[in-house]
């Protein structure tokens, strides 16, 4: 792809838990007038270690300087960047349909198992419908209930894992041979 191009990226942010830490990245990210799409946080496989992801639409030369403008950050220990078919991704997203549009009509039912979705709660006045998918797959399912009734829609940030192995282990481990004293 043509560096010029500008392409979904997926930013993994290994760092500290460390309060003001986020404001500082977005900050770093929103000061070069970029919008990030979708943020997640949570602790990563390595205990002490937390995992920022952001998915930013900019290119391959943005993004490299924006790593780097990152890293710079007190608190951070690496971050990675993917493009889409390096990852395997998820989001989820919930939707709060009124119980009535079940009623008399199978054809809510219909959408819910034409989109693999589920159902969480079923409550006297809504019923709360559970996806799992890419951003296109709930925004699909929200167009549907959008033409039978919805009362509320919310999606989390993506979340992904990378195809080859972690590199942040790697990365770990190339520091600690790098700092390791040397006996002779």
């Amino acid at each position: 792809m043509d560096k010029d191009t500008i392409q979904e990226f997926t930013l993994t942010i290994f760092c500290e838990n460390i309060t003001g830490l986020l404001s500082r990245i977005v900050s770093v990210i929103t000061r070069r007038h970029y919008n990030i799409e979708s943020l997640t946080g949570s602790p990563s496989a390595i205990e002490g270690i937390f995992r920022f992801t952001l998915v930013v639409n900019i290119t391959h030369e943005q993004v490299r300087k924006l790593v780097g403008q990152i890293e710079k950050q007190i608190d951070v220990l690496k971050v990675f960047y993917y493009t889409n078919d390096e990852i395997i991704y998820q989001e989820v997203a919930l939707y709060k349909i009124p119980t009535e549009v079940f009623y008399g009509s199978n054809s809510v039912e219909k959408i819910v198992r034409k989109h693999n979705a589920r159902v969480l709660a079923i409550e006297q006045e809504y019923i709360v419908i559970e996806k799992t998918g890419h951003l296109q797959d709930t925004e699909d399912l929200l167009e549907e209930f959008k033409k039978v009734g919805i009362y509320e829609f919310v999606r989390s940030g993506r979340v992904a894992i990378v195809k080859p192995m972690e590199r942040l282990n790697k990365y770990l481990k190339s520091l600690e041979e790098d700092f390791s004293p040397v006996y002779n």
